[in-house]
């Protein structure tokens, strides 16, 4: 499994990130090609502080190939295109990596 982790920082208006982000955004990403799973969520923290991020994305296909083919798919680009609509460059930070299960 591949994985693409996507970690939004705290946004100005949180309300308006998450309606878009809710409503846009998450749709868009749904439709990429084999895509397996994509899960998002609201940060919190155990001891109830602020966290590092405010919204974490978890985007899974079979292979690295797959994930790299469907970022650049037009599903993909759209994505990508909608990013400006309600976060900024430095606002978002992503990562791949290869998924190893342990339980």
């Amino acid at each position: 499994m591949y994985r693409l982790t996507a970690a939004y920082l705290h946004p100005e208006n949180p309300e308006a990130f998450l309606k878009h982000y809710r409503e846009v955004h998450a749709v868009l990403a749904a439709k990429m090609p084999k895509l397996r799973s994509y899960e998002w969520g609201v940060c919190e923290s155990p001891d109830g502080s602020r966290p590092s991020f405010f919204l974490v994305a978890f985007l899974d296909w079979d292979t690295k190939e797959d994930a790299l083919e469907a970022l650049q798919s037009p599903e993909g680009q759209a994505g990508a295109a909608d990013l400006p609509n309600f976060t900024s460059a430095d606002q978002v930070h992503m990562a791949f990596s290869e998924i190893t299960k342990a339980v």
